[in-house]
């Protein structure tokens, strides 16, 4: 035991600084599934826009519905006025169309469609405000002290506010509540027809041991993630609030991982608290956007929107350049090397 722990300690001493994660930036917690002990937090009780986070409570109370018998994966989600006049993300179908809950679901989880969860909001309780109600119900009997839903879907509305350690206990409640529907979190993409729309949790691609969960942005609450990742049968959740870029909302995310797969065992070592005993971090109620930082064309940043249009040009005028006379005799090369196969 004492050799362990010597071990991990020089480890710890060579290699973690170069993968703690920054403290300047926005809200962040890294814990352990199996037991919610608390391996990193940064702001874990400061007040956030939870943006498309808001859908893992949508999909919480949905499959609590199922559950109670209210409905099935059949039953049919039809497409209202109400749910056609929500702004992208969205399948957008035309008003009366119908889909099964099941696929509305994976729209919701994958897709991220705020159309979707407006229609299941309307499957469920009849209307949103009652369906908003539940969710709010749901969220005070999970002990998610500091969270208040407006909407089902996230979009930007006064009012709708989480943090860090509460979204951490919804997903804690998610996988223990409800593991027959792990799969929907993993999923990398979802086909409607012939398209193929990928998830916007890119962790689900570029990191070993990614499944899952989801990911959020509008302008004031920046790029958000809630991420798992299972190594050598040790499940971590990551969650990252505030990026200004979905590229450092996943770098910050992949480095907290790593991070704590790096010195997880180190970590408990020391008995670290919990999601519950972990103390207050803020009990402070200000809500601060951080508008101007994120890497957004829709966000009114006009520098980042010139430096794009910069870009742009520089792509099309590369497109515009002949062909170097290298580049030209390898692509002959190749056709004759083709017509000699045939």
């Amino acid at each position: 035991m004492l050799f362990r722990f010597l071990q991990l300690l020089l480890l710890v001493l060579l290699g973690v600084g170069l993968h703690t994660p920054s403290v300047n930036a926005g809200p962040a917690l890294l814990f352990d599934a199996s037991n919610n002990k608390v391996l990193y937090a940064h702001d874990a009780d400061r007040l956030w826009y939870p943006a498309s986070l808001t859908k893992i409570m949508t999909a919480y109370v949905v499959f609590e519905a199922i559950k109670n018998g209210e409905l099935t994966l059949e039953t049919k989600l039809v497409s209202s006025a109400l749910a056609a006049k929500e702004p992208p993300s969205k399948i957008g179908l035309p008003i009366g169309a119908e889909i099964s809950l099941e696929f509305g679901l994976r729209a919701l989880i994958i897709k991220s469609a705020n159309d979707v969860a407006v229609m299941l909001a309307q499957a469920v309780a009849g209307s949103p405000e009652f369906f908003i109600a539940r969710m709010n119900r749901t969220a005070k009997r999970l002990g998610m002290t500091r969270t208040t839903f407006v909407n089902p879907n996230g979009l930007p509305v006064p009012g709708q506010v989480t943090t860090a350690r509460d979204l951490g206990r919804l997903v804690v409640a998610v996988a223990r509540d409800f593991p027959q529907y792990t799969r929907y979190w993993a999923m990398p993409y979802l086909r409607i027809g012939k398209r193929r729309l990928r998830s916007h949790n890119a962790l689900l691609r570029t990191y070993d041991g990614a499944d899952g969960v989801k990911t959020g942005f509008i302008c004031d609450s920046g790029f958000n993630v809630v991420a798992s990742a299972t190594r050598n049968g040790r499940r971590l959740i990551a969650i990252v609030l505030g990026s200004p870029s979905s590229k450092t909302r996943n770098r910050r995310a992949r480095d907290l991982l790593d991070h704590g797969f790096l010195t997880h065992d180190w970590k408990l070592y020391f008995q670290p608290d919990d999601l519950v005993s972990m103390p207050a971090s803020t009990t402070s109620n200000q809500i601060v956007s951080v508008r101007k930082s994120v890497a957004g064309w829709a966000c009114g940043n006009r520098r980042v929107t010139r430096r794009r249009a910069r870009s742009r040009r520089r792509r099309k005028l590369r497109r515009k350049q002949p062909p170097r006379k290298g580049a030209v005799i390898r692509k002959k090369k190749a056709a004759s090397a083709r017509t000699a196969q045939r």
